[in-house]
């Protein structure tokens, strides 16, 4: 069974179709980009998943169940779907421990995430002096605490300098490497080109294509090939 399973997704927002009839699957233990032009339906895509806003039809589940159905839902899900929500007078090793408590984990492992996401130096500092790449590390951070077979990243390289974008894609392959199952969207497929095992390409709510990364390619140029998918997608639009 896919860890990941949107089936004839659709979302209104008054007369707006954000996602239309949308469908895909990801299989566990592999790091697939969701991609689309800005305003493609991602982020709606991804609230639909973590059960932020409710689909008009069509369903989105972790292993066949709404998030709403999980028990521990942050045991088996985490998520980054923005990176400013934060208090900004909390030091970062106290908004992990808030968020801990909230979900009924053991503080213990606040220490272990600040590692994993290279914060440790950072811990003591109140986040509202952080930086965007430092709030995308603390987010991530914080998706980590459960320890969860499932990562959901909305843009995470957003705000990262040269060597947080290397930081992010080990951290990504590493976490598909111990078999959990990383769903990272862009609009950018350079961006997570050498990260991910096969892309997700939507425009206009709808599917473009899923494919291995290899095969949508085939040594063509990486913007050239996403350019061209997006444009047919709006020339049949208009067609």
């Amino acid at each position: 069974m896919a860890m990941i399973e949107v089936r004839g997704l659709t979302k209104r927002f008054g007369e707006v179709l954000a996602v239309d009839q949308l469908s895909f699957e990801v299989d566990r233990g592999t790091v697939v980009g969701f991609l689309g032009p800005n305003g493609a339906g991602k982020t709606t895509t991804l609230r639909a998943l973590l059960g932020l806003v409710r689909p008009s039809d069509g369903a989105a589940t972790f292993g066949g169940k709404a998030y709403a159905e999980l028990a521990e839902p942050l045991r088996h899900v985490g998520a980054v779907l923005e990176a400013s929500s934060f208090y900004p007078g909390r030091s970062a090793r106290n908004h992990l421990r808030v968020q801990a408590t909230a979900a009924g984990i053991d503080p213990a492992r606040v220490e272990a995430v600040l590692d994993l996401v290279g914060l440790q130096g950072a811990a003591r500092r109140q986040v509202g002096g952080f930086s965007l790449g430092m709030r995308q590390r603390l987010g991530i951070a914080a998706a980590m605490l459960g320890d969860p077979e499932v990562l959901i990243l909305d843009e995470p390289a957003n705000g990262l300098d040269p060597e947080g974008v290397r930081w992010l894609r080990g951290l990504v392959r590493g976490l598909a490497e111990e078999g959990r199952t990383v769903l990272v969207s862009s609009h950018i497929l350079a961006e997570v080109a050498q990260t991910v095992d096969s892309v997700v390409i939507i425009d206009k709510g709808r599917l473009v294509v899923q494919s291995t990364l290899r095969e949508l390619t085939a040594g063509a140029n990486l913007e050239d090939v996403f350019f061209q998918l997006t444009a047919a997608s709006s020339d049949k639009e208009g067609s």
